[in-house]
């Protein structure tokens, strides 16, 4: 790959060689280049968080941010949150809790949830409703969200 279109992704712990237009949007890069597709496409603008994956361990709207911009970054989706085909605490509170109703704004909840657990292992009410107010559920499953990052919260102390 020698053109001005090549590039390097780390990827969930994995280089990808890619070749695409260097302003597409990191979401389309997952989904239709790297076939990673539990990162969601919604709202198109960063609004919802549905398209949240973790940049440098920091939770980003995949759906705004280009592709060139990000190319030395270490960039974590919701299938790199499990490891050895362990689900992630949190993707296991959000089962225990049977948090989705439709599902689909789920993995980007999971995303900021998990950042947030990494950056607060003891988090109030208003911790919670701070780092996952910019996820918006359609299905109002918010409070079987808090119960689930709580139940993570106490899982891992």
């Amino acid at each position: 790959m020698d053109n001005d279109n090549s590039m390097t992704l780390m990827v969930n712990g994995q280089h990808y060689n890619i070749e695409c237009n260097k302003k597409m949007p990191l979401l389309w890069v997952l989904r239709d280049i790297l076939e990673l597709n539990g990162t969601k496409y919604s709202c198109g603008i960063g609004a919802c968080g549905a398209c949240t994956v973790h940049l440098d361990g920091q939770p980003v709207r995949s759906c705004s941010i280009n592709v060139d911009s990000i190319l030395d970054k270490e960039i974590t989706t919701i299938e790199g949150l499990s490891k050895n085909a362990e689900l992630d605490v949190v993707q296991q509170a959000w089962l225990k809790e049977d948090v989705p109703q439709c599902g689909y704004c789920q993995s980007g909840q999971i995303m900021s949830a998990a950042w947030l657990l990494k950056t607060n292992k003891d988090p109030s009410d208003k911790d919670i409703d701070e780092a996952m107010s910019g996820n918006l559920c359609r299905c109002g499953t918010y409070l079987r969200i808090r119960k689930a990052i709580e139940n993570a919260a106490s899982s891992m102390q």
